[in-house]
């Protein structure tokens, strides 16, 4: 019995024909930081909020406001969406997750769905590869001058996405990038970002900014990411 994901819109969302990024924690902090560095520079607003009955019993302290861990934020004039979370998930969330990502999307009239993951690489290389759900997301990667991963295999929320995806003919892409996995890694972090914009038209990466901040937002993430392990909060 899967666990049951709430999603509750705090007003009302006009995304059809847009995006949704999602900015769950992927093997690493680079998709969170890059997540981050969209919302803030491409404008998007806090919009809602992501829970569920096995998730964290916890707020965050933000400015002095409390704030549930998992949050949507939307740019309505863009059509951006955007699931960022500084918590963990347990594997045996990752599925239930992925598909209530996706009936969301899918309710939103949303045209593409992306998702990333850390290739993990000593030196940390530059070379970026996508995959897609359909042919029309793939016809996307191609279309956005990023390689098209032929062999491989995608762990977490990311693979789930695709599978589904691929069976409810909903068009999902895939970024994975390398990382070297070691401190706030600001160069995959920028590059993830890029990628992400060549697929979204309007979204835009400040990197002198996310460049100053990776380490700072880093150190938040694996904080709040500490606090929530320390608790018998993962479902089981």
């Amino acid at each position: 019995m899967y666990p049951k994901i709430r999603i509750k819109e705090l007003r009302p969302l006009y995304l059809e024909g847009g995006y949704l990024i999602d900015g769950f924690p992927s093997m690493g902090f680079s998709s969170v930081i890059a997540t981050e560095s969209i919302i803030h520079t491409s404008h998007l607003k806090l919009a809602g909020i992501i829970d569920s009955d096995v998730f964290p019993s916890i707020s965050l302290i933000k400015d002095g406001k409390p704030n549930f861990p998992t949050r949507i934020f939307v740019n309505d004039d863009l059509k951006i969406a955007a699931f960022l979370s500084h918590i963990a998930l347990g594997e045996s969330l990752h599925r239930s997750v992925a598909k209530k990502m996706l009936a969301w999307a899918k309710d939103k009239k949303i045209l593409l769905t992306i998702s990333s993951v850390s290739v993990k690489s000593a030196g940390g290389g530059e070379e970026i590869w996508a995959v897609g759900s359909t042919e029309n997301a793939t016809k996307k990667v191609k279309e956005a001058g990023l390689k098209v991963l032929e062999f491989g295999t995608i762990p977490g929320i990311p693979g789930m996405l695709l599978n589904e995806g691929s069976i409810t003919n909903q068009d999902v892409i895939v970024i994975l990038f390398q990382s070297e996995g070691t401190g706030p890694d600001f160069k995959s972090g920028a590059q993830l970002c890029n990628a992400i914009s060549k697929l979204i038209p309007g979204a835009v990466c400040d990197i002198p900014t996310l460049q100053a901040e990776a380490e700072k937002v880093e150190q938040i993430i694996k904080k709040d990411l500490d606090d929530t392990q320390h608790r018998d909060l993962m479902y089981r």
